[in-house]
């Protein structure tokens, strides 16, 4: 399996895992609560934040809008989903604005297209990567469209079979475009446990031959910490300054605090799992001196006598003789005189 690289940052199976703060919407449409979430996030250590690119034209169709005109989650939720939608729509400007504070914080820019006018957008923008939501997956003409950019596509599986999938890679490939990375995802917010199937990622990784990741909509830390551990080499979670804050996503966000556990244990994590190849340590090997046993004397043995097995004991520290290495000890003699307890070495044997 390739890497890809996001920018100059390779994302791949032996990587450190690129970790993605989704604010989506979590703006709330204030590009001072913007800012902060983008400072919060470089400040907990993540690569990326990313956004998503709508408006109020370009993903809802007139019939939805009509359906929902009021809710009852008031915390969540106000007006209609019209005025949500306008309140919370990432516009052209905005794009440009939040763009160049992150060039200014160090931290990578990246959203979500919804169209070929925002991919053009974000194009613009010299993104590093385009993320293609789980509602997409099935949208094969959008995918073309995307694809033709010729840069790196991380494409969310939410809701998807794996005939599905596989139409997804393919009309990505079929464009030139081997630039795929894959995240199982569970589109509920949030999932239950026994929704998750983590494991999955090791299907998409045999069958498609691709980087793969996860993308998280569970609240705490135990999960993408989990995918990590099995492998995942992107983590994308939802990111807040206050689960409690009006809107869509703030409930089932990660905190600052929480965001910054993912990136470092992750990355702890992924160093701590390795190889499969068996390697002891110059470490450990050193260790051995202090923890492993070496064969000790029960009594005092006189020059020349010959050792059975009654003679020996076996203790710290490991400098001696090892307990495997016994036999080779046994009836030899010794070459000096010994007290109880004397570590023995090969040169006190003739």
């Amino acid at each position: 399996m390739k890497s890809v690289k996001f920018g100059d940052v390779p994302v791949g199976a032996d990587t450190h895992p690129y970790v993605i703060a989704e604010i989506g919407s979590n703006h709330n449409g204030d590009m001072n609560l913007c800012r902060q979430l983008i400072d919060a996030a470089a400040e907990a250590g993540a690569h990326a934040v990313k956004f998503q690119s709508w408006t109020e034209k370009s993903l809802i169709a007139r019939e939805e809008y009509e359906r929902n005109t009021e809710y009852s989650d008031k915390k969540r939720h106000f007006g209609s989903l019209w005025d949500m939608v306008k309140a919370y729509q990432f516009t052209a400007e905005q794009h440009k604005e939040a763009h160049a504070y992150c060039r200014e914080r160090g931290i990578a820019f990246c959203s979500t297209p919804f169209s070929p006018e925002e991919t053009d957008l974000l194009e613009s923008l010299d993104v590093p990567f385009y993320k293609i939501a789980s509602m997409d997956i099935v949208h094969l003409p959008f995918l073309k469209y995307v694809a033709r950019k010729q840069r790196p596509m991380l494409i969310s599986t939410g809701m998807a079979t794996l005939a599905e999938i596989e139409a997804a890679v393919e009309t990505v490939r079929a464009e030139g475009n081997d630039q795929i990375v894959l995240l199982h995802c569970v589109s509920i917010y949030p999932p239950d446990y026994e929704m998750i199937h983590l494991r999955n990622m090791a299907t998409l990784q045999q069958a498609f031959d691709v980087p793969v990741g996860f993308s998280d909509h569970t609240m705490g830390t135990a999960i993408p910490l989990a995918a990590i551990a099995l492998g995942a080499c992107v983590i994308e979670k939802h990111f807040t300054l206050d689960q409690d804050m009006e809107g869509w996503d703030h409930a089932i966000s990660a905190t600052p605090a929480e965001l910054r556990t993912i990136v470092e244990e992750g990355r702890n994590i992924q160093i701590a799992l390795g190889g499969g190849k068996r390697i002891v340590t110059e470490a450990e090997m050193e260790k051995r001196k202090k923890f492993r046993r070496s064969l000790v004397t029960r009594r005092a043995l006189p020059q020349g006598h010959v050792l059975v097995e009654a003679d020996l004991d076996a203790k710290r520290p490991g400098t001696g003789i090892s307990p495997a290495e016994m036999n080779y000890a046994l009836g030899r003699k010794l070459a000096r005189d010994m007290q109880e307890d004397d570590v023995i070495r090969w040169g006190d044997l003739v």
